[in-house]
C-alpha cells in the first residue's frame, strides 16, 4: 500500500490476519459472528451469522463458557479488556482448536445486561509445564483454584484480629503463582499507611509509610481510583512510576499486583502481591487475585470492627467495674467478673466495695435485668447511686430502699424503653474487727459460708423484691458473724446457672469446689470461675442445656484464721464449727431452714440416726418457743472436738422467762412431748435461765463414752 492511499476496510485486515469478529448481547441472548469467526467456531462460512446463546454455547467447552462469564465480570469491575482461551468442540465433543478471545465488555445497569464486542484468533496450545502453560485453560487448574479459594475463604473468615488476618494472608499459596512478598496498605486521613508486611526485611516499609495519598505510587493510585494496577515487568514499573522505582528496585522483584480493598463500595486500602519471577497476570490469575482481595477486605473489616468493639467494651468494663482498693484490716477480699459469651462484653452484673464513714466496709453485688447496652448503662448508674447512699452512712435496708426508688424512677421515666427494668442486689455491711455482717437482700441468691474445715453452708437471709419493682418495698436486715477462718461467697446467678444448670445442680457444683479447694483467696476465686468456664464445665452440663449463658460476678470475703486457705493449708480440722440463725414469731417457715442448716453442719457426722435425732429435737425446741411464748428464737449449733470424739451442741434462746416443764401427755394429747423426747434422745440437755429469757440446750456425742464434763 502506497503512502496516501486510503486504508483498507477493517474486515479485510482482520480476515488477512485470520481474526474474526463477534458481538454478544446478553439482553437479547444473541451472538453475531462474521465469516472468519464462524469458521473458527466450526460453522459454515457466511458473511454474518446470528446464533442464540445456546447455539454458541454448544460449540464451546462447557468449562470455558463458565470461565467467560467470570472473566467478563472481572473486566467490567476493573474496566479492562476481557481475555480468555476457549476450546472449540465439534459435534462429537472433541476439541478441534483453541482460540483466544479479546473483548471490551460494557454493562447496562438499567437492563442488568452485558454487551461485548471482540475478536477471535486461533492460538497454539502451549506445552504443559512451560511458563505459557500456566495460563492455559484446564479443568485441573480451575479445580485447584476453587479449592484454594475455599480454603482461603475459610481461613480468613475464622481470623479474629488484624494480626491474624495478615498471618493467614501471608500463608496463602495460590495455584501456579505464589507471591513471595505481601503488603497491606490502609488510609488515615490523607495519608497511606502500612498495616502489615510479609516477605520483606524490618524497615523496608519505612519509605512508604505515612505517604500522602496523592503520591505517584501504585498503592496510592489504587486507593484513589479503586482500580487494580498490574505491573508484569520491572520495565512496566519503571516506565509508569519512575520516581518510586528507585525505592523498590533494590527489593529484587519481577512483577507486582496492587488491588483495591473494597467493602460496601468504599475503598479502605490496597493489597500488594509481589513476585520474584515474571507473571503475565492473565485473566485467570487476575480473577484469583481479585477474589482474594475481596475476601481480605471483608476479613480486615470484620477484624477491625471486632477489635474496636473489644477496646470499647474493655474500656467500658474498666470504667464501670471498680478495683477493690486498699486491703481491709482483719479481712481479705477477692473478686472476679466474667462477661457473657455474647457480642457485648459488659452486661448488667457488677460488684463494688465501699468504705463507710463508720469505719466499716460495704460489699455490693448485683445483676440488672438484660444483656444489652441499656443493661450495662443502668448498671453503671445504679452502682453510683448505691455508692452515694452508702457513703452517706445509711444502714443496709435504707440503702436498698433508696436504690429501689432510684431505679424505678429512672426506668419509668425513660420513654425509649417502655419495659421496666429491675435488678437483684445483695448488700453486706462488714465490721472488720468483730466479723459481724449485716446483710440486706433484694431478690438475689443467698450468701454461702465456707467454714475453716471446708464445710459449706448456704446462709438464708431475709429479703425483699428486686430493686426497681416497688418503690416502697422494704428490705429487712439479717445479721451473721463471720468467724476466724471462714470465707463468705456472694455471686450473681451466672456463676450458679452457667452450663445449663438450675439453682440446685449449680449450687452442688459450687459446693464441691468450695469444699475441695486448698489455697489462698485469689486461687479460690479462679477455681470458681474455672469450674464454670473451664474444660470441666463441658462435661458437667446441667439439666437445662439450652439455657443462655449469663454474666458472672463473684465476691469472696475472708476473715483470716486457721484453715481459711489464705496462705495456710489446713492439716487437721479446727476444733469448732458453728452456725447461728434467728426465727421470728412471724416466720415459722424458718424452722425448716434451721433444720436444713443443722443437716449441712453435720454433713460428715457418721451416725445418721443421731443427725435425725438432732433435727427432731431442734424442731421441738424451736416450735415450743413459737407456740408457748411471744418471743423470737435464736439458734446456735456447734460441733466441737476432733473427728471420732466430737460433741454436737444445739442451743435455742428466747427472751421469755417462762421455763418449760416436763409433762406426761396422754395418748391423745397434741403437745407436751418436747422435753420427753429430749430426755430420751439427747446424751445431755438442760434449761438455763438468763438475765432476760432462757436457753434450752442438748448435746450428742460422736463416740459412745466420751468425756461429758
Amino acid at each position: 500500500m502506497r503512502t496516501g492511499e486510503p486504508l483498507p476496510p477493517v474486515g479485510d485486515v482482520l480476515a488477512a490476519l485470520a481474526t474474526g469478529l463477534w458481538h454478544w448481547d446478553t439482553a437479547t441472548e444473541l451472538v453475531t459472528v462474521d465469516a472468519e469467526a464462524a469458521r473458527l467456531l466450526g460453522l459454515p462460512e457466511a458473511r454474518q451469522t446470528t446464533l442464540t446463546e445456546a447455539q454458541a454455547r454448544s460449540r464451546l467447552h462447557p468449562v470455558d463458557w463458565n470461565e467467560i462469564i467470570s472473566v467478563v465480570g472481572l473486566a467490567v469491575a476493573e474496566k479492562t479488556l476481557a481475555e480468555v482461551r476457549i476450546r472449540i468442540m465439534d459435534e462429537h465433543g472433541r476439541v478441534i482448536r483453541v482460540v483466544r478471545s479479546r473483548s471490551k465488555p460494557t454493562f447496562d445497569r438499567e437492563n442488568r445486561s452485558f454487551q461485548l464486542i471482540g475478536t477471535l484468533q486461533e492460538v497454539t496450545e502451549p506445552t504443559p509445564g512451560t511458563p505459557a502453560g500456566r495460563s492455559a485453560v484446564t479443568g485441573d487448574w480451575r479445580r485447584s483454584r476453587e479449592a484454594f479459594l475455599l480454603d482461603a475463604g475459610r481461613a480468613l473468615a475464622e481470623a479474629r484480629s488484624t494480626e491474624e488476618v495478615l498471618r493467614v494472608a501471608s500463608g496463602l499459596s495460590m495455584p501456579g503463582f505464589t507471591p513471595d512478598g505481601l503488603a497491606v496498605f490502609g488510609v488515615e486521613g490523607d495519608r497511606v499507611t502500612i498495616t502489615g508486611l510479609h516477605g520483606y526485611q524490618p524497615g523496608d516499609g519505612d519509605p512508604f509509610s505515612a505517604m500522602p495519598l496523592d503520591t505517584d505510587y501504585p498503592a496510592a493510585e489504587v486507593i484513589r481510583t479503586g482500580r487494580a494496577v498490574y505491573l508484569s515487568t520491572p520495565h512496566d514499573y519503571k516506565t509508569r512510576y519512575p520516581v518510586m522505582w528507585q525505592l523498590v528496585e533494590s527489593f529484587g522483584r519481577e512483577s507486582w499486583a496492587f488491588l483495591p480493598l473494597i467493602v460496601a463500595g468504599r475503598t479502605m486500602g490496597a493489597w500488594m502481591a509481589s513476585f520474584a519471577y515474571p507473571v503475565a497476570f492473565t485473566p485467570d490469575e487476575r480473577s484469583v487475585l481479585t477474589t482474594v482481595a475481596r475476601m481480605l477486605a471483608q476479613a480486615l473489616t470484620r477484624a477491625g470492627a471486632a477489635e474496636t468493639e473489644r477496646a470499647l467494651t474493655d474500656g467500658l468494663q474498666r470504667s464501670m467495674l471498680p478495683t477493690l482498693g486498699p486491703e481491709i484490716p482483719g479481712m481479705k477480699v477477692a473478686a472476679r467478673y466474667v462477661p457473657t459469651g455474647g457480642g457485648l462484653q459488659v452486661g448488667g452484673d457488677w460488684y463494688d466495695m465501699i468504705p463507710l464513714p463508720t469505719g466499716r466496709i460495704a460489699l455490693v453485688i448485683g445483676d440488672v435485668q438484660g444483656h444489652d447496652v441499656r443493661a450495662a448503662g443502668l448498671m453503671g448508674q445504679l452502682r453510683i447511686a448505691l455508692r452515694a447512699y452508702a457513703s452517706e452512712g445509711h444502714r443496709p435496708d435504707a440503702v436498698l430502699s433508696r436504690a429501689s426508688r432510684f431505679l424505678h424512677g429512672m426506668t419509668e421515666a425513660d420513654p425509649e424503653s417502655p419495659d421496666l427494668r429491675f435488678a437483684t442486689c445483695l448488700y453486706v455491711e462488714a465490721d472488720p474487727t468483730t466479723g459481724v455482717l449485716d446483710i440486706a437482700r433484694a431478690g438475689h441468691p443467698d450468701p454461702a459460708i465456707r467454714m475453716a474445715d471446708g464445710t459449706v453452708l448456704s446462709r438464708p437471709t431475709a429479703g425483699g423484691l428486686p430493686l426497681g419493682i416497688d418503690p416502697d418495698a422494704d428490705y429487712p436486715t439479717t445479721r451473721i458473724t463471720l468467724e476466724p477462718g471462714e470465707t463468705m461467697l456472694i455471686c450473681t446467678d451466672g456463676l450458679i446457672e452457667t452450663g445449663g444448670h438450675d439453682l440446685d445442680s449449680g449450687w452442688q457444683r459450687l459446693r464441691s469446689i468450695l469444699e475441695d479447694h486448698k489455697g489462698d483467696l485469689e486461687e479460690l476465686a479462679d477455681a470458681l470461675v474455672q469450674g464454670v468456664h473451664g474444660p470441666s464445665s463441658h462435661h458437667t452440663t446441667g439439666p437445662l442445656a439450652d439455657r443462655r449463658e449469663d454474666d458472672i460476678a463473684v465476691l469472696l470475703l475472708c476473715r483470716p484464721g486457721e484453715g481459711c486457705g489464705c496462705g495456710d493449708i489446713l492439716t487437721e480440722p479446727p476444733a469448732v464449727r458453728r452456725t447461728m440463725l434467728s426465727v421470728a414469731q412471724a416466720e415459722p417457715e424458718r424452722v425448716a431452714v434451721a433444720r436444713q442448716q443443722l443437716r449441712e453442719l453435720l454433713h460428715d457426722w457418721p451416725s445418721q440416726d443421731q443427725i435425725d435425732s438432732a433435727v427432731l429435737l431442734l424442731s421441738e425446741t424451736l416450735t415450743n418457743v413459737l407456740v408457748h411464748t411471744d418471743a423470737d428464737a435464736v439458734l446456735l449449733a456447734e460441733v466441737r472436738g476432733e473427728p471420732g470424739s466430737r460433741r454436737m451442741r444445739v442451743e435455742v434462746t428466747d427472751t421469755s422467762d417462762d421455763l418449760p416443764h416436763k409433762r406426761r401427755p396422754g395418748e391423745l394429747a397434741s403437745s407436751g412431748r418436747g422435753l420427753v423426747l429430749i430426755e430420751l434422745l439427747a446424751q445431755a440437755w438442760g434449761v438455763d435461765p438468763r438475765g432476760e429469757g432462757k436457753s434450752i440446750w442438748f448435746e450428742l456425742y460422736e463416740a459412745e463414752g466420751a468425756d461429758v464434763s
